[in-house]
């Protein structure tokens, strides 16, 4: 269980507090959120850019989300020197201008550069500042508070494929007139953003690590000083712990597999008899019942361990993953999307928490930025790898791998479990 100083600020809890939940929850819809909804742009762009694969589509996604987790540890940086604003600012104001280059894109590496690379790059300095600042105003209840922080992106997820479904294929306004739509609605999450992400007043350091067995804290220090009055070094003294090691090992096998469902459950829905709408909602689904997922085992997590669920929810999504191609119905896609969705997103909410326990009070940005650029490599290849296999095989070798990297993701997360506390029934 996580050690609370005695000396705590009244206001930990405090409005403010969970107004910066808020900021970064709307921070995580317009970054994460919008990238949720791949899977339209997926199947738009097999027309939009004539002779380009579903794998030379995937690096798209894949390089945006890639550059958000590897540049996340440069982020984190910035945040424990300098504080969330300056970041989340310039991150806003460049993935605005992402979106609107897109928009005249034309060829299949403008797209790239600016959906692909620009956008990415974004993405890692308004969701890495975010995230720090709401582990560290709220570490008494950081499963509770990462869920409905990252339950943003879920809710983007819903929202997002259902605007462009609307634009591209209702109203069939054109790809260049949706980014700009999509680039105007973004201003006004991403300047409450701005707003309300700010740092929590200064505590102790020793608010947040992990116990040892006999109860003391770990990893924090046990004085009082003001953060304000100590110097703000770069803090990496986190990659000395065994456990967060194998905690990375584990994130970056599950990553392999995690997004492949998001980027190919659509086109799988499709091309088993689904209507392009139908299938788009279905996404939309996913996204929803992932919110749940986001949420519900983060609150649960902050009683029965982080660790021990964020386990439970990996195994859960691979063994939904094996059972891919067996839903062949409407009804049978509908269960898959629900249950893919729920597993999940317990997957990405969770895997924070657990960083943020390993890590103590001021070095939150690093714990953070650390955790997502383990992610970077095995993020940007494995949709393409996917689409490689889709390509050579079918949607049972898809399906086989996606559930092959997961358990063993899951294995590795067990085994930075058991380093961090050996105990079998602890609330890890």
């Amino acid at each position: 269980m996580a050690h609370v100083a005695p000396d705590r600020p009244e206001n930990y809890s405090s409005f403010q507090s969970w107004l910066a939940v808020l900021g970064a929850s709307l921070a995580l819809f317009s970054t994460v959120g919008f990238m949720n909804a791949f899977g339209v742009f997926q199947e738009r762009f097999r027309t939009l850019l004539h002779g380009s694969s579903d794998s030379d589509i995937s690096w798209i996604g894949s390089t945006a989300m890639a550059l958000m987790s590897l540049l996340s540890p440069v982020a984190g940086v910035i945040v424990d020197k300098y504080g969330p604003r300056i970041p989340i600012c310039i991150g806003t104001i460049t993935q605005l201008l992402a979106i609107f280059l897109a928009s005249l894109a034309k060829e299949y590496y403008q797209i790239l550069l600016s959906q692909g690379v620009l956008f990415g790059i974004s993405m890692a300095l308004v969701t890495n500042p975010s995230l720090a600042v709401v582990s560290r105003r709220l570490p008494h209840r950081r499963g509770a508070a990462f869920g409905l922080t990252i339950g943003g992106s879920s809710v983007g997820g819903i929202t997002w494929p259902i605007m462009l479904l609307q634009l591209l294929y209702r109203r069939d306004i054109g790809y260049g007139w949706t980014m700009r739509a999509v680039g105007f609605v973004m201003m006004v999450p991403l300047a409450i953003a701005c707003l309300t992400v700010t740092s929590p007043p200064t505590v102790s350091a020793e608010t947040t690590p992990l116990e040892n067995k006999d109860g003391a804290p770990r990893g924090g220090e046990s004085n009082s000083v003001d953060e304000k009055d100590r110097p703000n070094k770069i803090d990496f003294s986190i990659l000395k712990n065994g456990a967060f090691l194998f905690l990375c090992l584990g994130l970056s096998l599950t990553y392999l597999g995690l997004v492949v469902p998001l980027f190919y459950l659509s086109a799988y829905a499709v091309e088993r008899g689904t209507s392009a709408d139908a299938a788009f909602y279905l996404l939309s689904g996913l996204n929803a019942a992932s919110f749940f997922g986001r949420v519900l085992p983060g609150i649960l997590a902050d009683k029965w361990g982080h660790f021990n669920t964020l386990i439970t929810m990996t195994v859960l999504s691979s063994v939904v993953a094996f059972s891919w191609t067996a839903a062949e119905s409407l009804g049978g896609l509908v269960v898959l999307f629900l249950a893919y969705g729920f597993a999940s997103g317990g997957v990405m909410s969770l895997q924070l928490a657990c960083a943020g326990k390993l890590g103590n009070k001021r070095n939150q940005g690093a714990v953070m930025g650390c955790v997502m650029g383990s992610c970077a490599v095995t993020g940007l290849v494995g949709s393409p790898i996917a689409g490689r296999i889709l390509g050579a095989s079918s949607y049972l070798g898809l399906s086989m791998w996606t559930g092959a990297t997961l358990l063993s993701g899951a294995a590795a997360v067990a085994a930075a479990r058991l380093k961090a506390n050996k105990k079998l029934l602890a609330a890890m």
